[in-house]
């Protein structure tokens, strides 16, 4: 029995070793070191903390910034990560056709249902002829517009009065997250939670939302027999997860109810509001052969959500770092206000029309956005074998990861300058905004998944950067220093400390 048990120990170890020589083979360019059975998560692990700076660090080291992460043995953990621009032009372009989104991405990001963000073909091409025939309706730049004016009026700018008055510290993050929430809720839903004022109350279908995007984070990390683990026994984040997206569903449902009941009650003519939940349903009428239900229009919601709600956070978070950090910048854009309207102290209300003349502010938001891409990182999958610009060889079903915070740190990307803040890297000489391929400034995606609403993004977050600039000087707290969080979204972990000044006439 001894001699028996001895041999099969002796064939598995053998086994292990000829399995793992083959691995390394496969792994032209792994991007850590590959330990039996456990792959490359060790690393990943101990270095989660810093995850973003870390991967960022291990792809300055590779061929074309291009490498292979192997996870556990069989846990379908394994994937190329890229940052090479011209291997991004390749995916998500020229070569669109070979890579989709996939089912693993389905199953980690299942919070998104079928929304634009997580499908492919023909759902996918449905959503986006749906969203692209209303966001490119000069009437829903001038509905958000108005919808902007308003929460300024009557929730920002009374809350950050309060808070001036007080000396109190603020956290700046926690107010833009509020802001956007109330924002996007009454773009899609028509109604206004109420998220931000004086008292900061606590919102359930919020708080339920940040929930949700940093359970999908984990799921990321983890092997998926193991998040599917959790889940199942109702554990660890996974109850988090199960948890946040009844809240929210139970939201997002009565909402659509509500609106529902309140179509009913309205005639075809005289129906008034134009919130996108309101523009669906008017389909359902005016077509015979499409028909949004329930689920279609809960997916819709939420994947619009996360579009125009936390992006929206992110960017304007680490724009007020990056400007109140960097006094000179500010001082040029508060010259560049100034001589667009001849004063800071505007007293008429910015539209639309108003901030697409602030070239400079523009630079400094394409900044931030290079610095701290809202999305750090995407993903696809090939259907077919490939081989890429960069030389490394795609197998089928191979997952690839794109790590857009890395591609901002690059200096054969943008250059010796690469960590600096500079506005200016976006102005010619002429003064005009420069455009950066997609595929080298790839924040608002590439090719056929480019964002629809990168022009409205720009818009809003100009609309608020210049009422809050024009109206109080910024101050970080000297002991404060930002920590990237555990998200899909790039935040800071700790929010954004500030105290606010008002600026003199």
């Amino acid at each position: 029995m001894v001699g028996y048990t001895t041999m099969i120990f002796a064939l598995f170890f053998f086994l292990c070793i000829i399995f793992q020589i083959n691995r390394r083979r496969c792994c032209k360019c792994p991007i850590s070191i590959d330990y039996p059975f456990v792959g490359m998560l060790p690393q990943l692990l101990w270095n989660l903390w810093k995850f973003h700076d870390f991967i960022t660090q291990t792809l300055k080291q590779q061929h074309r910034s291009t490498g292979e992460f192997k996870g556990p043995w069989f846990s379908q953990m394994n994937f190329l990560i890229t940052s090479d621009p011209f291997n991004v032009h390749h995916i998500m372009s020229k070569f669109f056709y070979n890579y989709v989104k996939g089912s693993e991405f389905h199953d980690i990001f299942e919070a998104f249902g079928d929304g634009i963000f997580a499908t492919d073909s023909d759902t996918w091409k449905y959503n986006r002829s749906l969203f692209h025939s209303v966001f490119k309706q000069r009437d829903f730049e001038i509905f958000q517009e108005k919808i902007i004016h308003k929460k300024l009026e009557t929730s920002l700018f009374p809350m950050l009065d309060h808070v001036e008055k007080q000396g109190l510290v603020l956290d700046l993050q926690d107010v833009f997250s509020r802001f956007t929430f109330d924002n996007i809720c009454s773009v899609i839903l028509g109604c206004d939670p109420n998220c931000l004022s004086i008292d900061f109350p606590y919102v359930v279908c919020e708080k339920a939302f940040d929930q949700i995007e940093e359970c999908i984070f984990y799921r990321h990390v983890l092997p998926k027999s193991v998040w599917k683990f959790q889940k199942l026994l109702g554990i660890g984040h996974e109850r988090k997860m199960t948890k946040a997206c009844k809240e929210f569903d139970q939201f997002i449902y009565s909402s659509i109810e509500s609106k529902r009941e309140e179509l009913r009650k309205c005639s075809k003519n005289n129906i008034e509001m134009v919130d996108l939940l309101t523009l669906f349903m008017r389909k359902d009428k005016e077509s015979q052969q499409v028909i949004h239900d329930d689920k279609f229009l809960r997916d819709a919601a939420f994947n619009l959500f996360v579009a125009g709600r936390d992006t929206i956070t992110s960017a304007l978070t680490w724009l007020f770092y990056l400007v109140a950090t960097h006094p000179l910048v500010e001082t040029k854009i508060l010259e560049e206000i100034k001589d667009n309207f001849k004063t800071i102290n505007i007293e008429k209300k910015l539209g639309v029309d108003d901030v697409k003349k602030l070239v400079y502010l523009h630079g400094a938001i394409c900044e931030a956005l290079r610095l701290f891409p809202p999305i750090p990182f995407e993903s696809k999958k090939a259907i077919k074998g490939d081989i890429l610009p960069s030389g490394h060889i795609v197998d089928p079903n191979t997952m690839i990861l794109f790590s857009l915070y890395s591609m901002g740190r690059f200096e054969d990307i943008w250059g010796k300058d690469c960590l600096e803040f500079k506005p200016e890297r976006w102005i010619s000489e002429r003064g005009r905004i420069v455009h950066e391929p997609s595929y080298k400034f790839f924040t608002f995606n590439a090719g056929p998944r480019t964002c629809l609403g990168k022009d409205l993004s720009f818009i809003q977050i100009k609309m608020i950067a210049t009422s809050i600039l024009c109206k109080y000087r910024v101050q970080v707290g000297e002991d404060h220093i930002p920590i990237l969080s555990h998200s899909i979204v790039l935040l800071m972990k700790n929010g954004l400390r500030v105290k606010l000044t008002k600026r003199q006439n």
